[in-house]
């Protein structure tokens, strides 16, 4: 079994790569794929891309040119839940477009408005979670092409479909992994509260992507012995 590990900025995905044994690299179709093993599994590791394009087009990569039987996909998103704060991370149990005309896409396979993670995965991650110590919920997953930094958006999205957390590449992630048969989970950490406040909080320091990538890469490695 080959896991499919994913992430869409460079910083989501170095310090796993960088834990691989037996590493070979390829460029493939504008994404680099690290091929190696990790906890003794064979995987491989990329990173996507923002965007729901740039995720649809790697996961699809993964499944077919590198034989990807499950696909973990780790980052972060924005907080819309008070189930949670900044730091802790939210488990796709569903994972759906808030951008998108979803009876339009359910025309054609997987035939669905709404994708389900993984119920072996979602396991091995709340149990990976809880053995770093991190505070997580199981829960609703909202994907858009649009970084939400402001509260009226926020708040549209939040009277559309509730999601506790709203990002730019799962949903899409998830429909490719669900057309292919193959299982799918999504992490996310809150790096902020899809507020005004949001380019503050991510960019200029007050969450560090460098310390919950270190904690990622933990709770990744830890599904991985577990699967």
């Amino acid at each position: 079994m080959v896991f499919g590990i994913m992430g869409a900025m460079p910083e989501e995905v170095d310090q796993l790569c960088a834990r691989l044994s037996g590493v070979t690299v390829e460029d493939y179709g504008g994404v680099r794929y690290h091929k190696g093993a990790l906890a003794g599994r064979p995987v491989v590791v990329c990173c996507a891309g923002m965007g729901k394009a740039n995720a649809a087009a790697a996961t699809q990569v993964l499944i077919t040119r590198y034989g990807a039987g499950q696909i973990i996909f780790s980052g972060i998103a924005g907080n819309m839940t008070d189930k949670v704060g900044i730091g802790d991370v939210v488990i796709g149990k569903t994972v759906f477009y808030h951008d998108a005309q979803l009876d339009m896409i359910s025309q054609n396979p997987p035939y669905l408005t709404e994708y389900t993670g993984d119920p072996a995965l979602i396991a091995a991650a709340e149990a990976a979670c809880t053995e770093a110590g991190v505070h997580y919920i199981t829960g609703r997953i909202a994907t858009g092409d649009l970084f939400i930094g402001d509260s009226a958006s926020k708040a549209a999205i939040a009277a559309k479909c509730a999601p506790d957390c709203v990002e730019m590449e799962g949903a899409a992630v998830s429909q490719i992994a669900a057309k292919n048969g193959v299982p799918c989970v999504i992490l996310r950490a809150m790096s902020d509260n899809a507020d005004e406040d949001g380019y503050e909080v991510l960019v200029v320091r007050d969450f560090s992507i460098a310390e919950y990538v270190a904690t990622a890469t933990r709770i990744v490695a830890g599904m991985i012995e577990r699967l």
